[in-house]
């Protein structure tokens, strides 16, 4: 367990804040920076977007505003030209660039959206995270990675096809909404996928320990845990791992499939 951000571990989901929990997992990588400037734009952000909080507005007017303010005012957009570089999974790095991921921007969306007391959730669409805003009955998809522009389903399914390939059927599981626990995980998935494909198993590692941190009941992150740490060496710790995993496994093959990994770290 991390001390820096194991208070978000013992959180209750709802009572996580998305964008300072993603600030409190950046300022990992940041050591001595302060996150009062980020706290400062944030609030500031708030601040703007609060004349229209008590506005009768459905989704669609809800995701204008947001995207006038974020897109337009602040300059907030999705990284086209170095999408793969690890900053842009980075809090402290897309406030300062005004660049991220979909899951970072649609972070912002969201929790900027909830400061006001608006309904917004990030959704688990494979590839690439859209946001669902507005009042039950009349709430609309957005994309925070184009500007926050409203998606259309056809679009919604070309994401799909695109991610999982072009005979996967669109269904209401690929638009659910994602737990505040599950957003941080899909962000530090990100990173973790970037350090592994450029040859950091250390960093990955890294990021996996911080994933059980946040998503102690996340099962295939102690998996993915456990594998750097066997792989780098650190076989007493993968064990550890794995009877963590053990531990909220249920599924008995699943767990027969743990116990047999952990019979071999042990030889």
């Amino acid at each position: 367990m991390i001390p820096a951000v194991s208070h978000l571990g013992l959180l209750d989901d709802e009572d996580i804040a998305l964008d300072l929990a993603a600030l409190d997992l950046s300022a990992l990588d940041h050591e001595g920076v302060s996150l009062d400037p980020y706290f400062a734009l944030l609030k500031e952000m708030e601040g703007r977007l609060a004349p229209a909080a008590g506005a009768d507005a459905d989704g669609l007017r809800q995701g204008r505003i947001m995207a006038e303010l974020l897109a337009g005012k602040y300059a907030f957009s999705g990284d086209h030209q170095t999408y793969d570089a690890p900053l842009n999974a980075d809090m402290i790095r897309v406030l300062d660039r005004r660049r991220g991921l979909p899951v970072s921007l649609s972070i912002l969306y969201v929790a900027l959206a909830r400061r006001i007391g608006w309904i917004a959730f990030a959704l688990n669409t494979p590839g690439h995270v859209l946001v669902r805003i507005g009042p039950p009955g009349a709430a609309v998809v957005i994309d925070p990675f184009n500007g926050g522009a409203p998606v259309p389903m056809a679009h919604i399914a070309d994401l799909l096809a695109g991610a999982l390939g072009a005979r996967v059927a669109l269904t209401k599981d690929h638009l659910a909404p994602m737990s505040n626990r599950q957003v941080l995980v899909r962000l530090l998935l990100n990173q973790a996928s970037r350090a592994e494909r450029g040859g950091d198993r250390a960093r990955a590692r890294a990021i996996y320990e911080r994933a059980t941190t946040v998503a102690p009941a996340h099962a295939q992150c102690w998996w993915d845990l456990a594998r750097l740490q066997w792989q780098t060496g650190q076989a007493e710790k993968a064990r550890d791992s794995l009877s963590a995993m053990l531990e909220i496994t249920r599924d008995p093959v699943r767990r027969a499939h743990i116990v047999s990994m952990m019979e071999t770290v042990a030889r």
